[in-house]
């Protein structure tokens, strides 16, 4: 398996050296050289297979035999130990329910499996790997879970202070060991372009063993295509076409769907929900991209004002110029964005509808699934509800008017210590701190 640069297709890796890099030196993204299909086969039996047979076929089908049956299965099974159930709603509305991980959060399947590839790939090396993470909200609390205690590994997680709830920043700023957190006074997006300046730094990296677990991670992607067939063969197959709806900020999330398209798995179309943060769904509407600095949302995850993820959704709609692009991915895809108010009044509203509690980041996927079937009412919607609601406690308790059940293991953070050492968002100060305690 080989993948290129987004920047420059002849900038070429292997599969390995792209998950350890995590990123290419012209600041491009990997993306595979060959997406191939899935057996169609496969694709109208899914129901007889298990998640970790639908992942094991999608790998396969992507790396060829860079990695030996026998050791994929082992990757595979010490990362994918969780469920992804569907919930049906109604006729029309399916919720996907991705929080069943140990951090509550989308991020864990990716997370873990880039844990126990790169754990791998990193066998036999003596030279530690630092892993460098920027979070709004979720990812952060994945890597820690996903990397905690892996040998010859170390995780630096940088977040924007007061920018993510209470619980999601003691999933993250709690564990110690080889996990270390830093607060930055500054937005996602900094903290995004403080670790992307960091592998670009020839003179960091001859000190260091550095690469990322962001989205911005091949080995992140590819594993979050996975749930989109487990979620396509829990579906009736019989009735109107299916689009997936999904809560959308760094755009990792919506490009493994898009993946899993490209091999084959039949879905209709893609909407992407945002809160504020509408860079995307702006351009899907005028063609022009703008990225701007991120605003502040009860969806906190999805606060992202330059989405890096976009460059993969332009790879895989690549057309002759810019306007076909643009063409190519609004046929494929449709944008939406809602504010903090919107948000709140749907969750009051499916709770007492349906007895169902969203988070403000599936809620911003309920309503941009609404508002697309009003349009194309002939359609079946599933939402992918990216994050357990109680993970926004205080919010979600305030904005329903009562108690919501709290995972044990999110309960027993609450009075843990929390350890972070505090940063400008400047990358002066990242590099400074990463050499003192390299």
């Amino acid at each position: 398996m080989l993948l290129y640069s987004t920047k420059n297709k002849n900038n070429q890796a292997s599969l390995q050296e792209a998950v350890m890099k995590g990123l290419p030196d012209d600041n491009g993204l990997y993306m595979p050289e060959h997406i191939l299909q899935l057996d169609p086969n496969f694709i109208q039996n899914l129901s007889q297979y298990s998640f970790l047979e639908i992942a094991q076929e999608v790998c396969t089908t992507l790396f060829g035999e860079t990695i030996p049956l026998a050791d994929l299965k082992i990757i595979l099974e010490n990362s994918m130990d969780f469920p992804a159930p569907v919930i049906k709603l109604d006729e029309q509305k399916y919720i996907l329910e991705l929080f069943h991980g140990p951090s509550l959060a989308f991020k864990d399947f990716g997370a873990r499996f880039m844990a126990q590839l790169m754990s791998y790939f990193n066998r036999g090396d003596e030279r530690e790997l630092t892993i460098l993470v920027a979070t709004s909200g979720d990812t952060g609390g994945a890597v820690a879970a996903g990397f905690y205690q892996t040998p010859g590994i170390r995780v630096v997680i940088l977040y924007p202070s007061g920018k993510v709830s209470m619980l999601q920043e003691k999933q993250l700023t709690t564990l110690g060991h080889n996990v270390s957190a830093l607060e930055i006074n500054g937005t996602f997006d900094d903290c995004q372009a403080m670790v992307k300046q960091a592998f670009l730094d020839i003179e960091l990296n001859k000190k260091l063993r550095l690469s990322s677990a962001n989205s911005i991670n091949i080995a992140r992607l590819i594993p979050q295509s996975f749930y989109y067939f487990e979620a396509f063969k829990q579906l009736p197959k019989e009735g109107d076409p299916i689009v997936f709806c999904v809560p959308s900020g760094n755009f990792g999330n919506i490009t493994a769907g898009l993946l899993a398209a490209k091999m084959g798995l039949p879905v209709h179309h893609f909407i992407a929900a945002t809160n504020a943060n509408d860079v995307v769904p702006a351009y899907i509407e005028t063609g022009e991209y703008k990225a701007r600095p991120s605003v502040r949302t009860l969806s906190n995850a999805m606060d992202v004002g330059n989405p890096s993820n976009f460059a993969r959704m332009l790879d895989l709609h690549l057309g002759s110029d810019d306007c076909s692009t643009w063409n190519n991915l609004k046929e494929q895809i449709s944008g939406y964005a809602f504010d903090d108010a919107k948000t709140a009044e749907i969750m009051r509203v499916v709770d007492q509808k349906y007895g169902y509690t969203l988070d403000p980041h599936g809620a911003v996927g309920y309503l941009a699934l609404q508002e697309y079937q009003q349009e194309h009412p002939n359609t079946r919607g599933v939402i992918l509800e990216t994050a357990h609601p109680a993970k926004f406690l205080d919010d979600v308790e305030e904005i329903l008017g009562h108690r919501i059940e709290v995972p044990e293991r999110l309960a027993e953070l609450a009075d843990r210590e929390k350890k972070a050492d505090q940063l400008e968002a400047e990358y002066g100060e990242l590099k400074g701190w990463l050499e003192r305690n390299g």
